[in-house]
C-alpha cells in the first residue's frame, strides 16, 4: 500500500495484487485495511475488482460506493474500463454521473486523479 499526500489530501493506493473488492473485500473491509493511514481517498486498481463489480445488475459497485460515502471516504477506481463502458450504457451513465459529482471517481491513471484534485 502506498500512502501519499496531495494538497493536504491523504491518498492510499492499494497494490494491484490482493483481495478483490466486491468479493473478498467489502467497503468496510477496505476502510479497515487502510485505517492506519487515515486516508481521505482510497485508490483501488481495476485489477482488484471482483468479476461482477462493473456489472451494475450485481449491485456490488453501488453497495461499495454507498458504504464509502457513509464512512466519509472517497473511492477512486483506477485503470482502463473503456471496454466495459462501451458494452454497457448503464455503466457508462454511472461512471459519467459519478465523475460529474466528483466525490468518488473513475480515472485511467494517477495523473488524471491528481489533475481532478487540483
Amino acid at each position: 500500500m502506498i500512502v501519499t499526500a496531495h494538497k493536504g489530501i491523504v491518498i492510499c493506493e492499494l497494490p494491484p495484487e490482493g483481495g478483490l473488492l466486491g468479493a473478498d473485500l467489502t467497503g468496510p473491509d477496505l476502510i479497515g485495511e487502510t485505517y492506519a493511514a487515515d486516508p481521505d481517498i482510497i485508490v483501488v486498481p481495476v485489477s482488484r475488482l471482483a468479476p461482477g463489480f462493473l456489472d451494475l445488475q450485481t449491485r456490488l459497485a453501488g453497495e461499495v460506493f454507498q458504504k464509502m460515502e457513509q464512512y466519509g471516504r472517497r473511492l477512486v477506481i483506477q485503470g482502463d474500463i473503456a471496454t466495459a463502458i462501451a458494452s454497457s450504457r448503464a455503466l457508462h451513465d454511472f461512471v459519467h454521473e459519478t465523475n460529474r459529482r466528483g466525490h468518488h471517481l473513475f480515472v485511467p491513471d494517477g495523473e488524471v486523479l491528481l489533475a481532478r484534485l487540483a
